[in-house]
């Protein structure tokens, strides 16, 4: 080691993540399932709608596991910042355009989300350059109510239980996507407050 006496000997530079990991690989496989999601959403039958609920379900696993793997094993890399927020939203938004499609969900309430959940996410990524956006305090429990009122109203209730019972658990499914619309709304107005901030604040530096 070529070190000068009495100078302390460099910190070695921790190495980059491997772009191969677990938490991409989870990542990609939410990709894959996306379009999986939506051919089964096309096709007729209750069958089929509980074959694209389960693969929905299966994908919306993935990206709860993925982010907590990538940092609890410090797996965090270039291509899963990028990834897992398109993994995310193409799930997501897919589940709300199918509902509307076959008539289960209003075309107004999936429209503000989906000009919503892709305006703010251009958004960040715009605002990468300047600073990084902390995530909104409402984001985990948008993402929970979404994901609650979407499965409620993907699975056909009808097959396991007699229809009053359905009937009320898609009358909660509702409930849900409607907290979910005002809570995605309101996070919403939060991340363009907290972007005008910090415009500013690099205005007035």
């Amino acid at each position: 080691m070529n070190t000068t006496p009495g100078e302390p000997a460099a910190a070695p530079q921790a190495s980059a993540p491997p772009l191969l990991n677990i938490a991409n690989v989870l990542t990609v496989l939410r990709l894959i399932l996306v379009p999986v999601f939506i051919w089964l959403m096309l096709q007729p039958g209750d069958g089929m709608r509980l074959a694209a609920t389960i693969v929905f379900v299966v994908a919306a696993i993935t990206d709860k596991l993925d982010g907590q793997l990538a940092r609890s094993r410090g797996l965090i890399t270039s291509f899963g910042k990028i990834a897992d927020p398109i993994a995310d939203k193409a799930l997501t938004l897919s589940a709300f355009i199918l509902l509307s499609v076959a008539g289960r969900l209003w075309w107004w309430v999936t429209i503000i989300i989906v000009v919503r959940e892709l305006g703010i996410t251009v958004m960040r990524f715009v605002m990468l350059r300047r600073a990084v956006m902390a995530a909104s305090r409402g984001g985990k429990l948008k993402t929970t109510l979404q994901m609650t009122g979407i499965i409620g109203l993907l699975l056909p209730w009808t097959m396991f239980l007699p229809g009053g019972l359905a009937n009320v658990l898609v009358a909660l499914a509702y409930a849900a996507i409607g907290a979910a619309l005002v809570v995605t709304v309101v996070t919403g107005v939060d991340y363009v407050l907290q972007a005008r901030r910090i415009a500013r604040g690099e205005e007035t530096a």
